[in-house]
């Protein structure tokens, strides 16, 4: 299959469209990550998507709209903490999963009956959307368990004479998928994937925020995932990737200095010092500056060689916990404590 490499312009955006109404697959970009995109309700098009990737059956994908009205055919039920969110945060890097409505197949919903919406801000992703005339369901546009893809040419790389085509609209801004939650009852959101709108910033909206224990650790075989990224390794460059918890640099440096060998390298904050003798790339020192190059940097990274990678852990509060939770399901949920 040839794949073609679109501009982000109205004209592109028309070609890509027509493409998404015969049922093809095209990689688009977000404020987040590229979404591989198709017909969120054309059930031979969303299995391509999986076929494409190499994505297990039961991980559901996420539909992406372009207005509010577009709710109406795809959720069976729209509760009003849903709808005050949605007008808080769409378009943005919010997903909601509510009750799906008997429209959406159940190939798109991972057999579930509940179905993760969301507005994408990145305006050529909401021009194809509207232009395509129909939700389009789009996991990351990467093969299943690489690191998302930031750019076209990371889209490229792993996607080329899979898809039909990919629309370059640049770098995403964002660099971490979107962070997805559900509603227990009227009044908690649960956060079933921490993304760079935090447990802090929804906070407001409901009288408790739940962070779900997949979070933190591995999902049993047996458990069905009620969103992307909560059941199996993701994320995860050539290199072995080895988180390093420790108290400080100083303690990070000493122990990557007695355990290097050949090929590896370090992940550091951009004010850590060097380790001496083993080479680095960085990453950020802040939440969000660390989700928008985490992916890139392990793309970076295998292009350079590294065989294992030592990661400075980041925080765990604000954006820190979206770029956390890559990282554990990047290294299988293996951490080194110092």
């Amino acid at each position: 299959m040839r794949t073609l490499l679109l501009h982000d312009d109205p004209a592109d955006i028309r070609r890509a469209a027509d493409l998404i109404q015969a049922g093809q697959l095209v990689a688009f970009p977000t404020e987040t990550v590229y979404g591989l995109g198709a017909n969120a309700l054309d059930e031979d098009a969303v299995r391509s998507i999986f076929a494409a990737k190499g994505r297990p059956a039961d991980n559901p994908l996420i539909v992406h709209i372009s207005n509010i009205a577009m709710l109406a055919n795809l959720a069976a039920e729209l509760p009003d903490i849903a709808l005050r969110l949605a007008q808080r945060f769409w378009p943005g890097p919010l997903t909601i999963v509510l009750p799906k409505h008997r429209s959406v197949p159940l190939v798109t919903s991972g057999g579930l009956q509940t179905v993760g919406i969301r507005m994408p801000a990145h305006p050529a992703a909401r021009a194809l959307i509207q232009r395509s005339g129909c939700p389009i369901a789009a996991p990351s546009a990467n093969r299943s368990g690489k690191p998302s893809p930031t750019t076209a040419a990371h889209v490229m790389d792993d996607m080329k004479g899979r898809i039909s085509a990919v629309l370059d609209g640049g770098i995403c801004e964002g660099g971490v998928e979107s962070t997805v939650i559900c509603l227990d009852d009227a009044e908690t959101i649960h956060l079933l994937r921490p993304g760079l709108i935090s447990a802090e910033d929804l906070r407001p909206y409901a009288k408790q925020v739940y962070i779900d224990e997949a979070v933190y650790k591995q999902l049993a075989p047996d458990v069905k995932a009620a969103s992307p990224g909560m059941k199996y390794k993701h994320y995860a460059p050539k290199a072995k990737i080895l988180p390093v918890d420790a108290p400080d640099h100083a303690a990070f440096s000493d122990w990557v200095q007695a355990h290097a060998e050949k090929g590896c390298w370090c992940l550091l904050f951009d004010s850590d010092p060097e380790v001496p003798g083993v080479p680095s790339m960085r990453y950020g020192d802040d939440g969000k500056t660390q989700a928008h190059y985490l992916f890139l940097r392990f793309r970076e990274l295998d292009a350079a060689g590294a065989k294992t990678v030592y990661v400075r852990m980041p925080g765990q509060t604000g954006a820190g916990l979206s770029v956390y939770n890559r990282l554990m399901r990047a290294a299988g949920f293996e951490v080194i404590t110092v």
